[in-house]
């Protein structure tokens, strides 16, 4: 039995520990880590999907610039098993954020730290199909590392300042196919049916752009000009899309290369699709990871096709990854490069007069924002998305024509050797093409970077001496402003209409004039042509069609172009009550864009269209039904959820998938569906059947429903 005065001197002792670990942790957390280098990271993790649980080995090689008293690496909510410093265990500390190896390092020395841990990341790798809800889709695990931290699977680095070169090793199930950062050096049988894919990197990356995509996937090899290798991915079943998803993808990064003036930094490209992807597409190093939403048919190409998202990913492996922001302040050069150098490339492809229309689109958005009072400085690290990128690509547009073609791309280039494998911010940029110009940039920078507003009238002088039917454009409205006949006004717009031949300028007028303006002769010049975009423009914003072109509109549902058939049917199917069932017949078999656009719309209209088939009324029912269900991705959920509550309402089941879509992690579709919650809880009918749901839920749904009851 100890003493009283023992017992109160050790509990002192014990307080004092724990309040210096404290002050350590904290010091340590609020810390950069710029008096240490890690230069490689040697990558093993095996993953088993149905406990979606990660168990991995990683090996850092790391030298210390300046002495320092620790070292840590971001580890979100991991155990560790092991941790060796050259081999022999040290001590560590952990928190729900990192991992710290408090120890003396010594000036000049380099190191080996090795890390066994295990974690079942509650972000950032996504196990796709391993529920029993989705054992019927297809089975992958994908990475998504920027904003959403490598760090959730590998202990890394969150600072992109810290730059490593990766080398992956993965073992998993030998039947799937697995991708990842660099050169696949070699397979390796392991024990049951599993295969250890090995992964080379040459070069140093940043830790959000380290990934990975195991899928049932096909590749088509090609071959780029200066002879990079590119793997283009699909799934077995989608070999007629893949040359249309893939459309210029060789003739893309040709002219990139080109462009840029710097030779592509990294061993090969892949691109990936992957289903409920968070975005349109990620940069990941030599790995571009996007959404299979753009795997598409040549029907599809005309509504949405991959080429822009394509161009933006590959022009991040030298604006983003080969060249790195040193933080937000400076996103600008990652989001509003990529955007400018795809709408090059997309210039390269379909001429000048879509190049600056895309212009004008992107303008139109950004004057809106701007008198809405939403306006954003593109060096504010908060700014949006329309910011960054839309106002950012504008922003290089506008310093091109300012210093001219020839300083703009030996600044370019000057800027991406001076800093390759390095970080950057604006600064370092404004100075490299001050010293390609020879002139100051200080009024572009106030005018273009450090300002809230949008210029617009330059923006449309520009435009104006650019394009020519901008031109016209801009005439037009100027026009129409100083006239208030209306019959004047559907003489200038015919007029305008006619003496164009621009494709953009006329679907332009087509969808931004009301009906009643546009002439016979408008009318019938467009549904006489066979301009699919004028077309498709023409049959989005008429409401009633005339009697006496009936037939001329018909034949949209003939077009090369799925929003317009899907328009057509909907307005053909309106306006003449009498052919619903002619029209009905036409697209029973027609199923659209990757959302099921068309299928979704005629199911809702077989379901509401009287006399047509009553005898298949509950199989149309059902399957419009089942398309809720997480077997589907959330383009078709939310538009078949949104059908439904529109029209018959929502079944029980319906409601469960509902719910189960308010988890989801795509932010988007999540919110969409807590928003249809809401809206529904409204109505006491639904409030009583949800409720009596609740035993049929899971934890997580059973919290969120209980907080909104």
């Amino acid at each position: 039995m100890y003493p009283n005065d023992y017992i109160c001197d050790m509990m002192q002792k014990i307080r004092l520990t724990l309040l210096f670990y404290s002050l350590f942790i904290a010091t340590v957390l609020a810390q950069t880590q710029d008096k240490v280098d890690f230069l490689k990271g040697s990558i093993l993790i095996e993953i088993q999907p149905t406990t979606k649980k990660i168990i991995g080995t990683v090996v850092y090689e790391f030298e210390v610039l300046n002495a320092v008293d620790s070292v840590f690496l971001d580890a979100k909510n991991m155990s560790f098993k092991a941790v060796k410093l050259n081999a022999k265990k040290v001590k560590y500390h952990t928190t729900n954020e990192r991992i710290i190896i408090a120890k003396k390092f010594k000036k000049g020395e380099k190191y080996s730290l090795t890390l066994n841990y295990t974690t079942i990341p509650k972000q950032t790798v996504y196990f796709i199909g391993w529920d029993a809800a989705t054992e019927h889709g297809q089975n992958q695990i994908w990475t998504q590392g920027q904003g959403k931290y490598t760090s959730y699977w590998l202990p890394s680095f969150d600072d992109m300042t810290e730059k490593v070169e990766f080398d992956m090793s993965i073992i998993f199930d030998e039947k799937y196919e697995v991708i990842s950062n660099g050169t696949l050096v070699k397979t390796e049988k392991q024990q049951a049916n599993l295969q250890k894919w090995t992964f080379d990197m040459q070069n140093p990356m940043s830790s959000y752009l380290v990934a990975f995509a195991i899928g049932n996937y096909k590749t088509v090899a090609q071959t780029s000009t200066s002879q990079i290798p590119l793997n283009l991915y699909f799934y077995p079943e989608d070999s007629l899309k893949v040359e249309p998803t893939y459309r210029y993808t060789k003739q893309i990064f040709d002219f990139l290369e080109d462009e840029i003036g710097v030779a592509y930094p990294w061993q090969n490209y892949k691109q990936i699709p992957v289903k409920d992807f968070l975005y349109a597409g990620m940069e990941n190093t030599g790995a571009t990871i996007f959404s299979d939403a753009y795997m598409i048919d040549s029907t599809a190409f005309i509504d949405k096709n991959y080429v822009n998202v394509n161009a933006h990913e590959l022009a991040h492996q030298w604006f983003g990854n080969l060249v790195t922001e040193v933080d937000g302040n400076s996103h600008w050069l990652h989001e509003g490069f990529a955007t400018y150098y795809a709408l090059l490339a997309e210039k390269e492809i379909f001429g000048d007069d879509y190049f600056y229309w895309k212009l004008f689109d992107s303008a139109e958005q950004l004057k809106l924002a701007a008198e809405n009072g939403q306006g954003e400085a593109l060096q504010n690290d908060k700014a949006s998305s329309l910011t960054f990128y839309e106002k950012g690509a504008w922003a290089l547009v506008m310093l091109r024509n300012e210093i001219g073609d020839k300083a703009f791309k030996n600044g370019i280039k000057t800027y991406l050797e001076n800093y390759k494998f390095k970080n950057v911010t604006i600064k370092d940029f404004i100075i490299e093409m001050e010293k390609a110009s020879e002139k100051s940039l200080a009024n572009y920078q106030s005018e273009w970077l450090t300002n809230k507003e949008f210029p617009i009238e330059n923006v449309k002088e520009f435009l104006s001496a650019k394009a020519i039917s901008l031109a016209s454009y801009y005439q037009l409205k100027a026009q129409l402003d100083s006239n208030s006949n209306d019959h004047s006004k559907k003489e200038i717009f015919t007029k305008t209409f006619l003496e164009t031949s621009s494709s953009a300028l006329r679907k332009q007028i087509i969808q931004t004039t009301p009906q009643e303006q546009l002439s016979d002769t408008v009318f019938k010049q467009v549904l006489a042509s066979d301009d699919v975009l004028t077309r498709q423009g023409l049959i989005i914003n008429t409401t009633k069609i005339p009697q006496h072109l009936k037939s001329q509109f018909e034949t949209l549902m003939n077009d090369n172009s799925y929003v317009t058939i899907e328009n057509a049917l909907l307005k053909l199917w309106y306006n003449f009550p009498e052919d619903r069932k002619k029209y009905m017949e036409t697209t029973k078999d027609i199923i659209g864009l990757p959302d099921y656009n068309v299928r979704l719309l005629w199911l809702t209209l077989a379901l509401v269209t009287e006399n047509y088939n009553s005898l298949k009324t509950k199989e149309y029912f059902d399957e419009l039904g089942s398309y809720t269900s997480p077997t589907y991705s959330p383009e078709i959920r939310q538009k078949a959820l949104l059908y439904l509550h529109q029209t018959l309402g929502l079944t029980d089941e319906h409601l469960k998938n509902l719910i189960n879509a308010s988890m989801h992690h795509s932010w988007q579709f999540k919110k969409f569906a807590r928003a249809l919650i809401d809206d529904v809880l409204k109505d006491e009918d639904y409030k009583n059947r949800i409720t009596a749901l609740l035993p049929m839920l899971n934890s997580e749904e059973q919290r969120y429903i209980k907080s909104k009851l």
